[in-house]
């Protein structure tokens, strides 16, 4: 964890949530997440808890929807963004795997980054147990994890397969999903881990929780020629979405999606 609170204290602004978000095909990471979450969260007002919520993107914009939005992050420059959001009703420094709220307080928990920056497996199992700790019976999580081939996907879209620095993190990733930049460039990420879907969805199962979904966030839409201009064409961009839709339980097409949403709900 030191090396990730290091990259995210450090990490250039134009790398950062916020920003990446608000650019290129992290538009769509960012729709279809916020579409899936309004697809299964219970209507507001209710008390969510955002672990591992970074800067609030996400803890923000359900805060503007009516939810009582309530932040945990390990890394301090994200929680002081997060403070300076007056949508979220608080933002703490903390850790997923021990989180300090009563049990069962809450009624839908975020995990938008601790599946992927926990990198064994028993730590991720002990942050889920926190999660189903600290819902409520009938509580709903939603569980963001990094697909298994997203570097190598990426690389390829991004030409920076080319680059000899890459080829061993790039083996690695695809060899046990275990993600490590030994290049010291941002653009390659901090140390992670990259689930398949089966992977996920078993750590859900074996932490308690009853798996409502797992799909691809972007699935392969991100891939789509001249992306930004046909996001900016509001005709294009639905069109682009409703595909997305009708193919987000396919096999097949899960692993395209650099990203994957778990949805659980506590028994």
């Amino acid at each position: 964890m030191e090396e990730v609170v290091h990259f995210y204290e450090h990490v250039p602004d134009a790398v950062s949530e916020a920003p990446r978000l608000s650019v290129g095909w992290g538009q769509l990471e960012l729709a279809r997440t916020q579409e899936l979450m309004q697809r299964h969260l219970p209507a507001p007002p209710k008390t969510v808890l955002d672990i591992g919520g970074a800067a609030g993107v996400y803890s923000g914009w359900l805060g503007s929807l009516g939810y009582e939005m309530h932040l945990i992050d390990p890394v301090p420059r994200h929680v002081q963004q997060a403070r300076q959001d007056a949508r979220i009703a608080s933002a703490e420094i903390g850790d997923a795997r021990q989180i300090a709220r009563p049990d069962e307080s809450v009624d839908a928990v975020l995990l938008m980054g601790p599946l992927y920056h926990l990198t064994d497996r028993g730590d991720r199992l002990r942050a889920l147990g926190e999660a189903r700790r600290v819902l409520r019976s009938g509580g709903v999580l939603v569980a963001a994890a990094i697909g298994r081939f997203a570097s190598l996907l990426a690389s390829l879209v991004q030409g920076f397969i080319d680059d000899p620095r890459f080829a061993p993190i790039l083996e690695e990733d695809l060899e046990s999903g275990q993600h490590r930049n030994t290049t010291g460039e941002p653009e390659y990420f901090t140390t992670a881990f990259f689930h398949r879907p089966e992977e996920l969805r078993a750590e859900l199962v074996e932490a308690g929780f009853a798996v409502v979904e797992l799909v691809g966030v972007e699935g392969p839409g991100w891939l789509a020629a001249n992306f930004d201009e046909r996001w900016a064409d509001p005709a294009r961009r639905n069109r682009l979405l409703d595909l997305l839709r009708s193919v987000e339980h396919e096999p097949g097409l899960i692993c395209v999606s650099p990203h994957l949403l778990a949805v659980g709900k506590k028994a």
